[in-house]
């Protein structure tokens, strides 16, 4: 299984810089595609913080997330529960890899609950997060 995390998965149901790439990786890989519900939540915010900005119209907004929806209900992602035990996970790593990183909660979130899940590999295109994630032992996609 693999973690997806928000900025790959916007990238795949949004076209932006990153788009051929997410896709591309996406397609390069035959294991379970997992998102959680912090993955959907970011998600719909990135989208709704663009509707916002005026980067995109309603409508855009309104077929990306018809979209998502379809891709959940199809089976191209795996909407999982965030797992409880991911919260002591990611205080452990806020106390060996933030002060040396500098880590974001909301990234050691998404690297415990992929950890705590049995991912094999976390995708990313976020740096800070890519860099946590190999640093606490998880494979990680390059980064475009």
């Amino acid at each position: 299984m693999i973690y997806v995390d928000s900025s790959v998965l916007f990238s795949v149901q949004v076209s932006d810089a990153n788009t051929v790439a997410a896709v591309a990786l996406l397609q390069s890989v035959r294991e379970i595609l997992a998102l959680t519900r912090l993955c959907e939540v970011e998600f719909v915010n990135a989208l709704s913080l663009r509707l916002f900005r005026k980067e995109i119209s309603e409508s855009q907004a309104q077929a990306s997330l018809a979209d998502l929806e379809k891709n959940l209900l199809r089976g191209t992602y795996q909407l999982l529960p965030f797992p409880d035990t991911a919260f002591a996970r990611a205080k452990a790593l806020a106390l060996t890899l933030t002060p040396t990183i500098g880590v974001r909660a909301v990234d050691l979130l998404h690297v415990a609950a992929a950890m705590e899940l049995g991912a094999s590999s976390l995708f990313t295109f976020d740096q800070k997060q890519h860099r946590t994630a190999k640093a606490a032992g998880l494979a990680v996609n390059p980064l475009p």
